[in-house]
């Protein structure tokens, strides 16, 4: 039977956390798919949602949320520290009915014996990002974490990622991974055309060192314009980052986030890692040019559409940004070519996509079955 002849499942479990883009991946994928009739049971990790996030949850229908006190497999301590999720989730299946499983972090498939579909996400992992960020070896306390998402994408019965270069990077880091495909992430905003101010914006969890806040903070103290910098500094871990030149808006909500992509006229995303990078996606959406670092991700996805700078590299951003600030036919020009670009990740692309995959995950799983 081909997948097209599948019907989708009616009930899927799918994890989510509250600490950085998954958090809009599951949500509106959530909506998407309520909209198609399939109900979703969110199982939330990590620290809770805060009170903005949880009015968002309110605007979903045909869902359930069930929020677990169990860590991410980033902020565990070792595998033992994922043994309990595993009881919890098969426990949740059970009692809920669920027909397949939509794990957004692969380490969570690990264990899992049950016949439902398994589709794992990677939107990122310690392994990938410690050789992007850290370029050594994998330390030693920390190595338990490639087994436990090499036995994940293992009992996973289709893998995703969200773009070729995390593709090409997980198969470096884990070897060849059977049921490997990439569907890009999307975006729920319609594209706009609104008047822009003189700043310069960044959204991302700043305390995270992969996002690197000290480009950017450095390349602030001469850039022509302000430098605003949305989203937190100090992270679950006791990670943190200080700014000296850069303005610091802290964690803000969706509907602030939004309003400051309208406005800004550059859009800048300095990561030295990004398996996909939805904040660059949302800016582009808002018609912002957009000033990335020169990563193989955002080559992939926005050559054409941008301007590239080194991430190790301060004053190419200062650079850069005078050459935005001061040439506001080629801002409007980038920030049209940007918005086209992303258009192409639209929502209704990536949840015929998810739909698919589900087909497929469950005819693979039907096959291992018999």
């Amino acid at each position: 039977m081909s997948p097209e002849l599948l019907s989708p499942p009616r009930r899927v479990l799918m994890t989510l956390d509250a600490v950085g883009g998954v958090w809009r991946y599951a949500l509106d994928l959530a909506r998407g798919l309520s909209e198609r009739g399939v109900e979703v049971v969110l199982v939330g990790l990590g620290p809770h949602p805060s009170r903005d996030q949880q009015a968002e949850l309110e605007t979903i229908h045909h869902k359930k949320v069930f929020w677990l006190d169990e860590p991410l497999d980033w902020m565990a301590g070792g595998d033992a520290d994922l043994r309990p999720l595993r009881e919890r989730l098969l426990r949740i299946v059970e009692d809920q009915g669920v027909e397949l499983l939509h794990l957004n972090l692969p380490s969570q498939a690990h264990g899992l014996n049950l016949p439902h579909p398994i589709v794992v996400v990677s939107h990122s992992c310690v392994v990938t990002w410690w050789k992007a960020v850290q370029r050594t070896p994998l330390p030693a306390d920390l190595r338990w974490q490639h087994g436990a998402h090499l036995l994940g994408f293992r009992r996973a019965d289709l893998i995703l990622a969200p773009s070729r270069s995390h593709a090409g990077a997980l198969v470096r880091a884990y070897g060849p991974l059977e049921g490997l495909r990439v569907l890009h992430n999307a975006s729920s905003h319609e594209a706009q055309d609104l008047p822009k101010a003189p700043f310069v914006l960044g959204v991302a969890r700043w305390w995270d060192e992969g996002k690197n806040a000290r480009v950017l903070d450095a390349a602030a103290a001469g850039a022509p314009w302000p430098v605003l910098l949305a989203g937190p500094t100090a992270g679950p871990n006791a990670q943190s980052v200080s700014l000296r030149y850069a303005q610091s808006l802290g964690k803000r909500s969706a509907a602030d986030v939004s309003a400051l992509m309208e406005r800004a006229a550059i859009f800048a995303a300095p990561s030295r890692y990004e398996p996909f990078g939805l904040a660059v996606l949302e800016a582009a959406l808002r018609g912002a040019a957009l000033l990335l670092a020169d990563i193989p991700t955002f080559r992939e996805l926005w050559s054409g559409a941008a301007l590239f700078a080194d991430p190790e590299d301060p004053s190419a951003w200062t650079d850069a940004l005078h050459r935005l600030a001061r040439d506001g036919e080629q801002r409007v020009l980038l920030g049209r070519l940007a918005r086209g670009r992303a258009e192409r990740f639209s929502q209704q692309r990536q949840l015929e996509g998810i739909l698919e995959t589900y087909r497929e995950a469950s005819l693979v799983a039907a096959r291992r079955a018999a």
